[in-house]
């Protein structure tokens, strides 16, 4: 696995992987006042064709917009991020899909300090689901993606408001379908 945009604190035992996001650091394009932001980061690995990603996260969330999830990326204009997004005091269960514009879903989570997420893409559709316990899913979300001869899919972390965040990702798997 690679890093775009490696964060300055990361460490990786096992299947265990702690990140701290670095401040001001977030994926979005376009949709408010036509702003951006392509400095979050990613640790991902390239794949062909169809996949199933899954993973389970831990999160501190605290700041406004504190993020930690999936990520399948074709390109800088053509990618989706998936996971626990913090929002009015909440963690969300959030998707933002993004072709050439981003544009964003979520679901208010009752006081869930863990949550699983799945992303599972048969071309060229995303299809979004997490669990509360890492048995029973709940799909979030269903979207297109462009083709790509090479996607990108991995880790997504960012802290666009606070002044940093930290999350564990546990039992990350990747497997063709």
């Amino acid at each position: 696995m690679k890093w775009y945009n490696e964060p300055a604190s990361w460490s990786r035992e096992g299947d265990r992987i702690l990140v701290r996001a670095d401040p001001h650091t977030d994926f979005w394009r376009k949709t408010h006042g036509g702003a951006v932001r392509d400095n979050g980061h990613f640790y991902f690995q390239r794949t062909e064709g169809s996949f199933l990603a899954e993973v389970q996260i831990t999160g501190r969330y605290s700041s406004l917009y504190d993020q930690a999830g999936l990520m399948v990326r074709g390109d800088a204009r053509h990618w989706l991020k998936c996971g626990i997004e913090y929002l009015d005091g909440v963690q969300q269960a959030s998707v933002v899909c993004t072709r050439e514009w981003s544009d964003w879903s979520i679901v208010a989570l009752s006081d869930a300090p863990t949550v699983w997420i799945r992303a599972e893409y048969r071309v060229p559709m995303v299809e979004v689901h997490y669990s509360m316990d890492g048995r029973k899913y709940s799909m979030i979300r269903q979207a297109h993606l462009p083709d790509s001869p090479h996607m990108r899919v991995g880790l997504m972390i960012a802290c666009p408001t606070g002044d940093g965040f930290e999350a564990i990702f546990e039992g990350y798997r990747l497997s063709e379908l």
